[in-house]
């Protein structure tokens, strides 16, 4: 188990009092799916993984290469803690400057059992002509499983491919202990994995696909899954997150 240091559960804690109080701090337990017992360190590439093509999203000290949706700049509340980038405070929704088609992304979240039930999402291909980020983007839910009423349903509770294709719950890992994913988007091809077990696999643009946009929420939004190249984002639901070892390769 890869131990949280003493400044990321207090700050941690922080985080849930200004996003929404606070009860309790986030278990020290860690993620066994980590790139760190994998053979690297938090944040850094191995050489196999730069020869295969990796590179490093987030560089663990700074914020470089994220703005939030539809600005130039990223909100306060985006912050770096103990190498990770946890969102603190109200921070709106942020991308990635680069855009990327077909790539294979990692990554590892975690939310804090204290205060509100934790809810995010990473978004890809995202385009900024919607007015907001998911009327765009389709999303792989993050989500406290067991304290947020979306946990209710496969559809929405960690790892879906949010209100369109559900998911085992089994697979996650609860409140205060490391999520690792991989997000594989290869022309019309998305696979979720989660805590090294696939738990999603759609084509984008299928008849099954239109069917599911057409029974959810998204079916208004003309846009939505429709970008063939675009941001990846993290989403501000306005609990506490964090994100680490974000690292992306592009496929041909």
């Amino acid at each position: 188990m890869i131990q949280l240091s003493a400044r990321l559960l207090a700050a941690a804690v922080a985080a849930a009092v200004t996003l929404g109080g606070c009860s309790s701090a986030p278990q020290t337990s860690g993620d066994a799916q980590t790139a760190e017992s994998q053979g690297g360190g938090m944040n850094t590439l191995t050489a196999a993984e730069r020869a295969d093509g990796w590179r490093l999203l987030f560089d663990g000290r700074t914020t470089d290469g994220w703005r939030n949706y539809k600005r130039e700049t990223i909100g306060d509340g985006w912050q770096v803690v103990d190498g990770t980038l946890a969102l603190m405070g109200r921070g709106g929704d942020i991308i990635t400057r680069d855009q990327f088609a077909n790539f294979e992304l990692a990554l590892e979240w975690q939310l804090s059992p204290a205060g509100p039930a934790g809810n995010s999402g990473i978004f890809y291909r995202a385009s900024e002509e919607p007015d907001q980020i998911y009327n765009g983007a389709p999303e792989m839910q993050i989500l406290d499983n067991e304290r947020h009423p979306d946990g209710r349903s496969h559809l929405t509770s960690a790892g879906s491919n949010y209100a369109l294709h559900g998911v085992d719950p089994s697979h996650t890992r609860p409140a205060g202990e490391w999520n690792a994913v991989r997000l594989v988007v290869n022309g019309n091809h998305v696979e979720h994995w989660l805590n090294g077990t696939k738990v999603v696999e759609y084509e984008l643009g299928s008849d099954e696909w239109k069917a599911a946009v057409a029974r959810s929420k998204f079916a208004t939004q003309p846009e939505y899954g429709r970008a063939t190249r675009g941001h990846i984002g993290l989403q501000d639901h306005g609990s506490y997150v964090a994100f680490r070892n974000i690292r992306i390769r592009e496929l041909p």
